[in-house]
């Protein structure tokens, strides 16, 4: 019987410890998860198809019309992102080239020849969707920057 006792209350005092551990890790899971920017992966992953794949290719590594953006991405944060995005629009020229129309022509041809990505994105302000799901964006490329994203659909 006292051998019975005996292992009741070490398998009592074990499954105890178990209860807690998990009661100690819930807090940092909640932090961790506190700590992820607002949005859905998803709903990022279809708004980046609607609007970003066609210069930015399927999982955003980049084409001959738009570069990688998981470097970018990973640099920067979600306020710069935004600002980026939603306001940013122009020719890509140094101050001093930007005013002549030699250095325009030279520009202009550079683009007709694809020899670089002479114009950065356009500003996706008025776009509705954009607008509407731009955290959303955000944390998707954040995630595929992260790798904690594959390439390809996400889980809804």
């Amino acid at each position: 019987m006292a051998r019975f006792l005996g292992l009741a209350f070490a398998s009592a005092f074990l499954l105890a410890g178990c209860a807690v551990e998990v009661q100690n890790t819930q807090p940092a899971q909640e932090l961790a998860q506190r700590a992820k920017p607002p949005g859905s992966v998803y709903t990022g992953w279809r708004v980046y198809q609607d609007k970003c794949v066609a210069c930015h290719g399927p999982d955003a590594t980049g084409t001959v019309g738009g570069p990688d953006l998981l470097p970018v991405v990973r640099e920067m944060g979600s306020r710069q992102f935004v600002s980026l995005v939603l306001k940013r629009y122009d020719w890509g020229l140094p101050a001093a080239q930007a005013n002549g129309a030699l250095a325009r022509e030279a520009l202009i041809d550079e683009i007709v020849l694809r020899k670089g990505y002479a114009l950065t994105m356009p500003a996706w302000q008025g776009e509705p969707s954009v607008n509407a799901h731009i955290a959303d964006l955000y944390v998707y490329l954040s995630a595929r920057a992260q790798g904690t994203q594959g390439p390809g659909r996400p889980a809804q």
